[in-house]
């Protein structure tokens, strides 16, 4: 007989309550420290005013927090349906492909917004590494961390084809060279810089990291494949 199995149940009930406990209070933490700039940002965003609100980081992240009941109205929304037609992992599934929506959507709108000059001024490039950095501050840092982090952490939840940490990286410096390569031929008054996209990558891998337990394996089978019926024994 085992005998660390009847002490692995209760280690493992342990962590499914203290680590859900551990986000949520990192959460609170975090909202905590930016409660100044999002209450600043809340009556424009009340009052449904573009400028002040959805073109400003503050007024993005305040958004996206209140969306977030309706983030998981949808998901319960695609689980219930997978799970009817027995599809395995359905939660899982339902929630990475809202969260990745939700979360990358609102900065990355962010990150295409035009500046007051767009279309007139001339694109700009700079590419010499860690230059534009020290010019970012601590919040455009935060922002530019954000950008593909909610990708690098749902998106290995969702495929396994993109369960590395290799691939996340190719995946968000990929998205992230889009990004400023449309900045640049849309002339937004913006400048494409090389640093944006080392950031914006190292916000991806590093919450691709954090959710490394929950990713798919190869020999998962297709979310949306239902479950085999059990055979009638002969």
């Amino acid at each position: 007989m085992n005998d660390h199995t009847p002490a692995s149940v209760p280690l493992r009930r342990a962590r499914r309550i203290v680590l859900p406990g551990l986000a949520v209070l990192g959460l609170a933490c975090g909202l905590y420290v930016l409660r100044g700039p999002l209450l600043m940002a809340a009556p424009r965003c009340v009052a449904g005013q573009w400028h002040g609100c959805f073109d400003t980081f503050n007024g993005v992240v305040l958004m996206t927090l209140v969306a977030l009941p309706l983030a998981f109205l949808v998901v319960w929304g695609l689980a219930y349906r997978r799970r009817a037609a027995g599809a395995r992992s359905a939660w899982r599934m339902s929630l990475a492909e809202v969260g990745m929506v939700h979360g990358t959507l609102p900065f990355l709108g962010l990150t295409m917004m035009p500046g007051a000059g767009a279309g007139v001024v001339p694109g700009r490039v700079s590419l010499v590494p860690l230059r534009d950095l020290v010019t970012m501050g601590t919040l455009g840092i935060i922002g530019n961390l954000l950008v593909f982090a909610s990708l690098g952490f749902f998106a290995p939840m969702r495929w396994a084809a993109l369960a590395s940490v290799p691939r996340i990286l190719a995946l968000g410096a990929g998205c992230s060279l889009l990004v400023e390569t449309a900045q640049y031929v849309l002339r937004l008054d913006r400048v494409s810089s090389v640093d944006d996209v080392l950031v914006n990558t190292t916000g991806a891998v590093l919450a691709a990291l954090a959710s490394r337990r929950w990713w798919r394996t190869p020999g998962e089978a297709p979310s949306d494949t239902p479950r085999p019926a059990l055979q009638a024994a002969a």
